[in-house]
């Protein structure tokens, strides 16, 4: 789709209040009436409100994503550190608490390895209090590194995974909620042949979903992959979903993937990827005219900040009750 084609651009911050006991359920409620879903990262709460209330209309229809990522590598990235686990589980909540307060879709989150299986059971239970729809954790040994770095990637044994998704199965209590197993064998150089037999581990203990990582260049393995997914027994794989993340392999389109079986398609970094460039260059632009006025055309007006931070509603109120005041 051309951008000439766009007939419409529309951003609505409504600000919608969501209960966190509804919000929890919106995600499977989605995939069921969808057949699968479009989720963009976020990794703040302006990050999010844009992603929840950005719309495109195009040719009569009606574009957006239908949910948001909270990314372990972009939360990390936001508070300058590494992608290895170093940010706690209270950090992390911090900045999903910020997203969920002023946005309305569902949430997944990127839990890593889950940590310690204890401290899985503790996670679980907080992200439903706070209103998650889906945890995903991949089975790799903590303290893991990101999936997309060149360096030896170790997978954790197969049983103490699959006993951290049992006891956070148990501890979840709502059953909208979705704990779903990343499947990091092709990251670590091994067969989708592995990456099968892990799956079908991971979803006898409860897993509610699997995906299947892959930093290929081409989607051929993923596709390999969800092919023989789906030739597993069906008692195995019925209500559950599949997952992927199509990072590297980007010349696939989300139609051609859920055609393949897939009910969650994560765009999984792009949001900070983009303004990470956007900064630099905004700092190349000041430097070298020795001032800002060359930076405001890759700049958005501060009014659009106001606007989407609620602060021109605030002053409307304010302007409201000063005329009504003066009236009276």
């Amino acid at each position: 789709m051309c951008l000439d084609q766009i007939l419409e651009v529309r951003i609505m911050f409504s600000k919608t209040f969501v209960h966190n006991e509804k919000r929890v359920s919106l995600l499977k409620e989605l995939i069921r009436k969808r057949g699968f879903v479009k989720v963009l990262e976020v990794h703040n709460g302006l990050s999010a409100l844009i992603v929840d209330n950005f719309q495109l209309v195009e040719k009569g229809r009606t574009l957006s994503f239908d949910g948001l990522w909270e990314s372990s590598l972009t939360d990390s990235a936001s508070k300058g550190l590494p992608d290895i686990e170093v940010v706690s589980h209270d950090s992390r909540l911090d900045t999903i608490n910020q997203i969920l307060e002023v946005t309305g879709k569902p949430m997944i989150v990127d839990g890593d390895t889950g940590g310690d299986v204890n401290h899985f059971e503790y996670l679980v239970k907080r992200l439903i209090r706070a209103g998650v729809s889906m945890v995903i954790i991949e089975d790799k040994v903590f303290p893991k590194r990101n999936s997309l770095v060149d360096t030896k990637q170790s997978l954790e044994d197969q049983n103490i995974f699959a006993e951290k998704i049992r006891r956070g199965v148990q501890v979840k209590q709502k059953r909208a909620f979705m704990i779903v197993a990343r499947l990091e064998s092709l990251i670590a150089g091994e067969t989708v042949a592995d990456a099968l037999r892990r799956a079908k581990i991971f979803l006898s203990a409860g897993a509610d979903g699997i995906m299947i990582h892959s930093k290929s260049s081409t989607p051929s393995e993923i596709l390999e992959f969800a092919k023989k997914y789906y030739q597993l027994p069906k008692k195995l794989i019925k209500n559950k979903v599949l997952v992927c993340a199509p990072t590297t392999y980007n010349t696939i389109t989300a139609d051609e993937l859920a055609k393949a079986g897939f009910q969650v398609i994560i765009y999984a970094n792009h949001m900070l990827r983009s303004a990470y460039t956007a900064m630099e260059k905004t700092c190349e632009i000041i430097l070298l005219n020795d001032r800002s006025f060359e930076v405001n055309v890759v700049c958005g007006p501060v009014a659009s900040l106001f606007e989407v931070t609620g602060l021109l509603a605030i002053t409307q109120k304010e302007n409201e009750q000063h005329d009504k005041s003066k009236q009276t």
